[in-house]
């Protein structure tokens, strides 16, 4: 399969082009509207019943709290897009917040300690990816795995007490401004539209989608899918390290119990926004989109007075929806009638 066949199977595919065959196709309605609809009918709805949910104060707090999950969902699509998945990007983010943290009271410049804990972060990822790819372990074992180690690893290092420090060289990168807009939110924007020229614009970005859907065609086309696979877990770990770094900065201190649940989040978002979980379909402003659904639904309720337990009992509601609509998208696809159908059966191979 050449580029320009990747090319040509990306546009055939269900989440592009007009509906064929039937005037409604509700896997290409959502991917293109619905899940912003979701969104404009949730802000709409704590706009009205929300305390101060409206208020320039509050929206900047909420994009200040969105912008971690959403750098790690960015790196958990690529994962996802290639059919994987990594559950151990919460673990990561606490190892490097705690390696970046102990870099910079061990003296070395801001800098040098925020790349320490993004290294960090791929290094782990790294290790998912080789143990996944080249060794044809399960991803969801080896992240299980990774993310028990790590998150030992985080105590270990921490030795089980945060590691505070008032006076942290980059604690501007979770705390300060840009121009009036918080520096998270300005990352998590460079990130996205890294990500999105990456997947979009570039062959690698295609191998992706090519590996995700189909990686026994992309390997007769010549793609290296070992190399793709391990990249993707490269990938997921790098912004995990830079959400770690992140997190340790608003905080300023390493945190060994930080990201605790975070990858279910990031999963959340990554399906939420219209990327399946069985790789090679999605969008990466999707997940986006997930992100700050999630994130405007934890902030009304909190804004409510909702209780914690009650707001996981709503998240968890949440996340069973996602993977529903998921699965309902999949089913609609195969149907005689769906879009996808389509190229199959004008296909001469």
């Amino acid at each position: 399969m050449t580029d320009q066949a990747l090319r040509t199977q990306q546009s055939n595919s269900p989440t592009e082009g007009a509906p064929v065959g039937r005037s409604f196709d509700f896997a290409y309605w959502w991917d293109r509207v619905g899940i912003l609809v979701v969104l404009i009918v949730l802000v709409a709805l704590m706009v009205v019943i929300a305390p101060n949910f409206a208020t320039v104060t509050n929206l900047l707090n909420i994009a200040r709290s969105i912008s971690i999950n959403a750098i790690l969902a960015a790196g958990m699509t690529f994962v996802i897009l290639a059919a994987g998945i990594d559950l151990s990007v919460g673990s990561t983010l606490a190892v490097a917040g705690v390696a970046s943290v102990i870099t910079a009271l061990a003296g070395l410049p801001s800098p040098l300690a925020i790349l320490v804990g993004i290294v960090v972060g791929a290094v782990a990822g790294l290790a998912n990816g080789i143990l996944s790819a080249y060794f044809s372990l399960a991803a969801f074992i080896v992240t299980l795995g990774t993310m028990t180690f790590l998150r030992g690893l985080a105590y270990t290092l921490t030795d089980g007490q945060p590691i505070v420090s008032n006076t942290l060289g980059f604690r501007d990168i979770g705390n300060g401004y840009i121009a009036g807009i918080p520096a998270p939110v300005v990352v998590m924007v460079i990130v996205y539209a890294i990500a999105w020229f990456v997947l979009e614009r570039t062959r690698y970005g295609r191998h992706v989608y090519a590996t995700g859907g189909n990686a026994e065609a992309a390997r007769l086309a010549g793609i290296n899918v070992k190399r793709v696979i391990t990249s993707v877990y490269v990938i997921a770990g790098a912004c995990a390290g830079l959400a770690g770094v992140i997190f340790a900065a608003r905080v300023v201190s390493a945190q060994p119990t930080a990201g605790t649940g975070y990858e279910l989040d990031a999963i959340a978002a990554v399906v939420l926004g219209g990327t399946s979980l069985v790789g090679g379909r999605g969008r990466i402003l999707g997940t986006l989109v997930g992100s700050v659904i999630l994130g405007v639904l934890t902030t009304g309720l909190i804004l409510m007075n909702v209780q914690f337990f009650t707001q996981l009992l709503i998240k968890g509601v949440v996340i069973i929806l996602a993977i529903s609509i998921d699965s309902l998208k999949r089913r609609t696809l195969r149907l005689p009638w769906s879009r996808a159908a389509a190229p199959a059966a004008t296909s001469g191979t």
